[in-house]
């Protein structure tokens, strides 16, 4: 089976920006993502499988086996729609990160993506009472379109590599000439270690940027409710961030 996207509803969406927070580091993006998609309702549209997904399936309470996948959703705004992707992991081969990102970026595209912007978490190694939220672009262009915001590009923190798909599908989105933003929540760097903290800090950030009104106060709540399906995955995760640990190099402070 290669990288697939199944369609589940066509929709036309009005100057859509995309959102992706996928598992990671402190599941920074994942949470962000979820949070995004249980608050705004957002109705699931289409969902991608890929043989670069770890070779297990899923068992839930009713015995019924789903395979590993990822899962797009949108919902519609007053100026724009906004489109989320989020899933159960990432790819655990270089291979099929390229492959992965490269089917998501052709898929969005059709659907009149321009913005991009993916979340995740930023590694210190340590435990951060007050996560600051780190930020990489696409462009120059972009630091000034967001630079009245908390985002630090760079300033206090030299980023070297950014590993995974929050880097890879940023990077690649410049490619197509779409604007990309890449948002991460400082957080202790421990995979499977869900930080709300961090997730909470570059949430305050999003809803700026998508000019909405959102309740955070229930991030928690929302979290604690992720938990099952997230405990369920952790081994999954565990062995992506072995995979991908031994093609790390020296300078690479953040895996997505």
């Amino acid at each position: 089976m290669k990288t697939h996207i199944k369609v589940l509803e066509k929709v036309r969406l009005k100057k859509p920006i995309f959102i992706q927070g996928l598992p990671g580091i402190g599941n920074v993006g994942r949470v962000a993502a979820g949070y995004l998609v249980s608050e705004l309702k957002m109705k699931k549209f289409a969902e991608l499988y890929s043989q670069h997904f770890l070779p297990l399936v899923l068992l839930h309470d009713d015995a019924v086996a789903s395979p590993l996948r990822c899962e797009f959703y949108y919902c519609r705004g007053k100026s724009r729609d906004i489109v989320v992707l989020t899933g159960d992991s990432q790819s655990v081969t270089s291979e099929g990160h390229y492959e992965i990102s490269g089917a998501i970026l052709d898929f969005i595209e059709g659907l009149g993506v321009k913005e991009v912007i993916t979340m995740g978490g930023f590694a210190e190694g340590k435990e951060v009472s007050v996560p600051r939220v780190i930020g990489a672009v696409t462009d120059k262009s972009v630091i000034k379109k967001y630079g009245k915001m908390s985002i630090d590009f760079g300033r206090e923190h030299q980023i070297g590599t950014i590993v995974g798909a929050s880097g890879l599908v940023l990077g690649l989105s410049g490619m197509k000439g779409m604007e990309g933003l890449c948002l991460m929540g400082e957080t202790v760097g421990l995979p499977v270690m869900t930080d709300p903290k961090a997730a909470d800090a570059v949430l305050h950030i999003l809803v700026k940027i998508l000019n909405l009104k959102l309740d955070l106060s229930k991030l928690e709540k929302i979290v604690m409710e992720m938990e099952e399906k997230i405990s369920r995955t952790d081994e999954v995760h565990k062995k992506m961030m072995a995979e991908m640990g031994k093609q790390k190099e020296e300078n690479v402070r953040y895996i997505g």
